[in-house]
């Protein structure tokens, strides 16, 4: 009968130790899950985006624009197929169009000189050029168009059509008096470089085509 009891004792002892080891795994359990949800729903609420410049330059392109102009193109581009020189009927395929383009006109830094003499500051400017031309894509306008299936304009004769499409509004800027205006407004613009290093009052700035 005591020998009964004890087993039983110990068969009590190892259910409460399994009890508590149970409670502690159980314990743990929820502990590890409250910590994940803790976690979880706070990086939710305090998640910052961040954005920082680490690098910041600006180069000398070398170039200073003193005027532009926008000019307003229009363009037709045409294509056939043709048979012993004569164009085949219903091949026939065409574009009647419009783009603005915005030409700046100025000079290359390198190639201005200056120097000063008895308060004279001599400026030589070289002739002007074009600088660059872009057009605005977003301003096209069609005012015609009409394409075969048996004939249709290609990229390459599209891309062609825009290259002589800017270098007329090249021709027509410049005939337009571009290339004077960009000269003319340089010494507006460059004039304010000088003021800060002499005294206009006392010295004059003289301006010379190279």
């Amino acid at each position: 009968m005591e020998l009964k009891k004890k087993e039983q004792g110990k068969n009590k002892n190892r259910f409460n130790i399994w009890k508590f080891l149970l409670a502690n795994k159980l314990l743990t359990a929820i502990g590890m899950i409250a910590l994940l949800m803790v976690v979880v729903l706070g990086i939710g609420k305090s998640y910052v985006a961040e954005s920082k410049t680490t690098k910041l330059g600006f180069e000398d392109i070398g170039e200073l624009a003193t005027q532009s102009a926008y000019v307003t193109e229009v363009n037709v581009t045409k294509a056939a197929r043709n048979l012993f020189g004569m164009e085949i009927p219903f091949t026939q395929s065409k574009y009647v169009y419009s783009y603005d383009v915005n030409i700046k006109a100025g000079f290359n830094f390198n190639e201005i000189e200056w120097k000063e003499t008895n308060h004279v500051i001599e400026v030589k400017l070289p002739e002007a050029n074009i600088l660059s031309t872009e057009i605005d894509m977003d301003s096209c306008k069609i005012y015609h168009e009409d394409e075969s299936i048996f004939r249709q304009i290609t990229l390459s004769e599209n891309n062609k059509a825009l290259a002589e499409l800017k270098k007329n509004a090249e021709k027509d800027a410049i005939s337009n008096g571009l290339l004077e205006n960009a000269y003319e407004n340089a010494e507006k613009i460059l004039t304010p470089f000088f003021e800060k290093e002499y005294d206009l009052k006392e010295y004059k700035i003289k301006f010379i085509k190279k």
